[in-house]
């Protein structure tokens, strides 16, 4: 029997349960952890858990190892990578052998805004640095390598204001380029859209807008108001 004597894995990706993962479609963009991972390997008596997740701030990062972090856990050594901001903790472990390795795997699969938590129960035999560095590093490697993902598409924020008549519109066109509406404010000229949609979409998502409202949609620059006495 080999070191690794229990292999297990659960990964919320799908609404049927399933894991499969859209490792085989083109990785233009980086991957994104589309819901929790779960995957647990025994080495040498001790159990590590890889739990992994999307992350969009740091805010959320900390967020989710608080809420999956066992405090009777030996360990609860993390790592996430959020575009340029990443951090990683050895949680009592020697330097370097649990943290950064698992930042490594992170970057190695080509994952971005994402978060990983290994939960370490010690089996009474001690792996050494190099030891740590596989188990940790090769833990979450292996949740990454069977985890649903989605492609991390580059995406910009745009305010429209458009008279009443024609909120119907913009609804249409968020759904026609994936936008979602994060604000809909109403003032006496119209209705303030805030949108947020693939950065590609933006100048189409535009220029349709003006043509279908002839002209009367119009651009805010952000933090200013499309009502002038505001």
């Amino acid at each position: 029997m080999s070191e690794r004597s229990k292999n297990e894995a659960a990964c919320d990706g799908r609404a049927d349960g399933s894991t499969e993962s859209a490792s085989s479609q083109p990785a233009e963009f980086p991957k994104k952890p589309k819901g929790l991972c779960r995957h647990e390997e025994t080495i040498k008596k001790s159990v590590f858990i890889a739990l992994i997740g999307p992350a969009d701030t740091p805010a959320d990062a900390l967020a989710f190892i608080q809420q999956h972090s066992e405090p009777a856990a030996t360990h609860n050594c993390w790592a996430y990578r959020i575009g340029q901001f990443y951090r990683f903790n050895d949680d009592g472990e020697p330097g370097g052998t649990a943290g950064k390795p698992m930042l490594a795997a992170i970057d190695g699969q080509g994952f971005d805004h994402t978060v990983a938590l290994v939960i370490r129960h010690f089996g009474g035999i001690k792996l050494g640095t190099g030891g740590l560095l596989r188990a940790y590093g090769g833990v979450v490697a292996r949740g990454l390598e069977q985890a649903p993902w989605e492609p991390l598409i580059p995406q910009a924020e745009i305010r429209l204001h458009v008279p009443f008549e024609h909120a119907q519109i913009l609804h249409q066109l968020a759904s026609r380029h994936q936008a979602r509406v994060l604000e809909e404010n109403y003032s006496e000229t119209g209705v303030d859209f805030r949108l947020r949609l693939p950065a590609s979409s933006k100048t189409l998502l535009l220029r349709e807008a003006t043509n279908l409202t002839r002209g009367q949609a119009r651009a805010i620059p952000c933090g200013h108001s499309a009502d002038p006495e505001v």
